[in-house]
């Protein structure tokens, strides 16, 4: 069951949109909601490479922390309009710091929910992303900045390729997909070396022993890649969620994205529930 819940609340211009999508998650699962908004320290440049007046760093601080207050208050007309459980919490972190601080958090939860970064603007939420879904050891949903709808699981569509991290998504997502009506596992063919794998009707009759019902599909890869296909068949069928394993690992505390999930996280068109 999914009863606790984390999000982190975009502090960006009309940034509102993961906040009352992770409003709308916490109401359909009768869950408690806590909502995190960083402030975020000034950045001050490295000693010898130039110099920013005091004054400066201390404007962009009061900026960073209005910003954080103005997500904060979104946030609670928000819950307290959906009646729901729910516990705001203005935190102070660098810009690196953030996305460490926010996945240990995450632990303590059943559901982390982070916002796509928007482009052209600060990566603070591309980190914060990326750290969390492979420091948390939870199930994250993504929301794309474009979202408008709210959540939703009328048509929810599975990512599958037999491997662990799809497993260990499908698994996570299970609380969710018992409340879904229609059910598609998907598996994109032509990816080297995958030809030959299991279409995805194992984990289909696996699925139908927890009472639902699925339906699997097999999509050609074409000539296009397989987030563009997963993206493209994701449109086609009007799925609400999408349920992938998250690939990737760290390297000195770089995180290096497998190249499905690198292009889901920029290109996204749905929520996407991932899993590492």
């Amino acid at each position: 069951m999914i009863k606790d819940i984390i999000v982190n609340l975009s502090v960006t211009k009309n940034g509102s949109t993961v906040g009352n999508y992770a409003v709308s998650v916490a109401a359909a699962l009768r869950a408690h909601l806590t909502g995190i908004a960083f402030i975020y320290d000034p950045i001050v440049p490295i000693s010898g490479t130039g110099y920013i007046p005091a004054d400066v760093i201390e404007s962009q601080r009061a900026d960073n922390e209005t910003a954080a207050e103005a997500a904060i208050k979104d946030f609670t007309t928000a819950t307290d309009r959906a009646g729901i459980s729910a516990e705001p919490l203005m935190l102070t972190a660098s810009l690196t710091g953030a996305g460490d601080q926010f996945a240990r958090m995450g632990r303590r939860f059943d559901l982390v929910i982070v916002g796509q970064a928007q482009p052209e603007m600060s990566t603070m939420e591309q980190i914060i992303g990326e750290t969390t879904l492979f420091e948390s050891g939870r199930p994250m949903i993504m929301v794309p900045y474009i979202q408008k709808a709210p959540f939703k699981t009328d048509n929810v569509m599975i990512c599958w390729d037999g491997s662990r991290t799809a497993a260990r998504a499908v698994a996570d997502a299970i609380p969710i997909l018992g409340k879904s009506s229609r059910i598609e596992i998907v598996s994109v063919t032509s990816e080297r070396g995958k030809e030959d794998e299991i279409e995805g009707a194992d984990i289909g009759q696996h699925l139908a022993r927890h009472g639902l019902k699925v339906d699997v599909h097999r999509v050609s890869r074409g000539n296009i890649d397989v987030a563009d296909a997963l993206l493209s068949h994701a449109a086609d069928s009007a799925a609400d969620l999408m349920v992938m394993g998250g690939y990737g690992h760290s390297r000195l505390r770089e995180f290096v994205l497998g190249g499905v999930t690198r292009s889901i996280f920029q290109s996204m068109t749905l929520p996407v529930l991932l899993s590492h």
